[in-house]
């Protein structure tokens, strides 16, 4: 299908949304509550499990209704059916975007008859179900013949961030906590660290790369082949029995010593930071088994259906998405928070940022134009209730606009008596805190109450105002079960890429980290001294030299 292009009436939409914006500058979020006193009921949205409560957001009625204007004068409806039939969203590479057939368990085609994907990724996922019960059942055994107990994945980006966020937040759920490893960093610390606690004899790694050509990736598994080689000795069946590859390359796996039958294909219409639903996903099925594997795609696939099919105005991926556009491209902030209230969710905003600014960090149209209006703000984080006694002050007091997401789950995953209070209580309080603030008048009254005269007030009272006014959604569920965090998932997905519709750029390529892989691999020549230093600037050829010179003096 034909893809719409960012039309005028588009550019029209945001120039009517900045100019909303500015008369919005001085209102007051405790103002708007006040004034109505059903914006919570107006302005919240349950679906798949979860509850998205965006009455914090720094919006109005006609915010809201200018913010679903740009999304119809954008074509997002016309967007998402383009996502959904296999056309090429990704145009700068002339591929679909079909990661939602990697959850779909239906025997319907998709994304149609003529260009069915589904054959092929139900037969992946069979080897993939049972290789992972073969092993977690004991019945895969290491060269000496034991049976397999750790697992290591070595990847990076969407190779490692999606499995090891998933694991993380689901450690509680399939039996194999504490089983499951992660590596992505050349830096050797991480790999010899993960190693440290291992026996090379019941250890299995799962080597993950689209091209099989990722320096940082090849890296770490040679040196895993030889910490396999050096524990169990030099057999033939070391690599087939201990290490497995999920690839586009199977020839490249095959020459690194990859067993052919030990190979999990992956397609190119996957973009990494998708991937966690495919053969990537394999450590997942080891963590998780079979069963909350399953779990964990549907909750993903309800969201799917979810998107594709509510209306924009009761479409929870689509508000969320609006409601970010408007704190960040019509108000200006340049960041944007993500606070996890269940710390299974550790992991999420390092997830997060890949997903969001790798997808949205971009200057350009699809049609070669640059953009007007600020893209993706910068998404960073951490787990709210250590947060409150770190960077929550800058939130407060620090004069910056700053949004926020409040992930907040009613039930811990390991119930203790009074923590799941505790925890649910900060991260509420926190989000009243951060929008209603606190006055110079108010500051002044506490002090007074608490006993101090009226020039001690008058002194400490500034020190203790909050301006408040920072904007922030809640997104509620009742527990992080498999599905709930598949929903999650797919939500922040949509997300972007309602985003990237309504900004008109491409979601789905990664040009801007090209160039540094290509100096990498020149600078990588000069270091080793494989080849001269070359025609760089002046701070990097000195610095090559010293790191050069360091090296040799330490070998002399």
């Amino acid at each position: 299908m034909p893809l719409p292009t960012f039309s005028a009436d588009a550019d029209a939409a945001w120039a009517q949304l900045r100019a909303h914006g500015r008369t919005l500058a001085g209102v007051r979020l405790h103002e708007l509550f006040a004034a109505d006193p059903l914006r919570f009921e107006r302005l919240h949205l349950d679906a798949c499990g979860l509850l998205l409560d965006y009455s914090k957001a720094r919006i109005d009625n006609r915010a809201l209704e200018l913010l679903l204007d740009l999304a119809a004068a954008a074509r997002l409806e016309t967007w998402i059916e383009a996502l959904f039939s296999g056309a090429e969203v990704n145009s700068t590479e002339r591929r679909a975007a079909l990661h939602p057939a990697l959850r779909r368990f239906d025997s319907e085609a998709f994304p149609g008859p003529a260009n069915d994907v589904m054959p092929a990724v139900r037969a992946v996922r069979e080897r993939l179900t049972a290789f992972a019960e073969t092993v977690r059942a004991g019945r895969w055994t290491g060269c000496t013949g034991r049976p397999i107990e750790q697992v290591v994945n070595i990847g990076i980006g969407g190779s490692d961030l999606g499995p090891r966020m998933v694991c993380t937040a689901l450690e509680a759920w399939g039996g194999w906590a504490g089983r499951v490893h992660f590596v992505a960093n050349v830096d050797a610390t991480e790999l010899s660290l993960v190693l440290a606690g291992l026996d090379p004899a019941v250890t299995l790694f799962v080597v993950t790369s689209k091209t099989f050509t990722t320096q940082e990736t090849l890296c770490n598994a040679r040196s895993a082949k030889d910490w396999l080689i050096a524990g169990c000795g030099d057999r033939p069946a070391v690599v087939a029995r201990h290490m497995v590859a999920v690839t586009g390359s199977p020839g490249r796996a095959i020459e690194f010593g990859a067993d052919p039958g030990n190979i999990f294909e992956m397609w190119d219409w996957v973009g990494g930071r998708y991937s966690l639903w495919s053969a990537v996903g394999l450590p997942i099925l080891l963590a998780l088994g079979s069963e909350y594997y399953a779990e964990l795609l549907a909750g993903a696939h309800a969201i799917d259906e979810h998107f594709r099919h509510a209306p924009p105005a009761a479409n929870m991926p689509v508000l969320l998405a609006l409601v970010g556009l408007w704190h960040g491209s019509v108000l200006g902030a340049e960041s944007h928070a993500i606070l996890p209230y269940d710390f299974a969710l550790r992991v999420l905003p390092a997830y997060l940022q890949q997903l969001e600014m790798e997808s949205n960090g971009k200057r350009v149209r699809r049609d070669g134009r640059s953009v007007d209006y600020p893209t993706c703000p910068v998404v960073w984080g951490g787990p709210g209730n250590n947060g409150q006694h770190a960077f929550f002050q800058l939130l407060h007091q620090g004069g910056r606009l700053v949004s926020s997401d409040f992930l907040v789950a009613a039930h811990g995953q390991r119930p203790l008596p009074g923590h799941d209070d505790a925890v649910v209580a900060n991260a509420l309080a926190q989000s009243e805190a951060l929008m209603r603030g606190r006055t110079l008048a108010e500051a002044r009254a506490e002090l007074i109450a608490r006993g101090l005269d009226e020039a001690q007030a008058e002194a400490l009272a500034p020190h203790r105002v909050l301006p408040g006014n920072q904007p922030s959604n809640t997104l509620l569920f009742e527990r992080l079960t498999p599905a709930v965090l598949g929903a999650l998932l797919a939500l922040y997905e949509h997300k972007v890429f309602v985003q990237s519709v309504c900004w008109g750029i491409n979601p789905f390529d990664q040009w801007g980290v090209e160039l540094g892989k290509e100096l990498a691999g020149v600078l990588l020549a000069e270091i080793e001294g494989a080849v001269p230093a070359g025609n760089h600037d002046a701070s990097t050829t000195a610095l090559v030299q010293r790191v050069r010179s360091w090296r040799a003096s330490t070998e002399a």
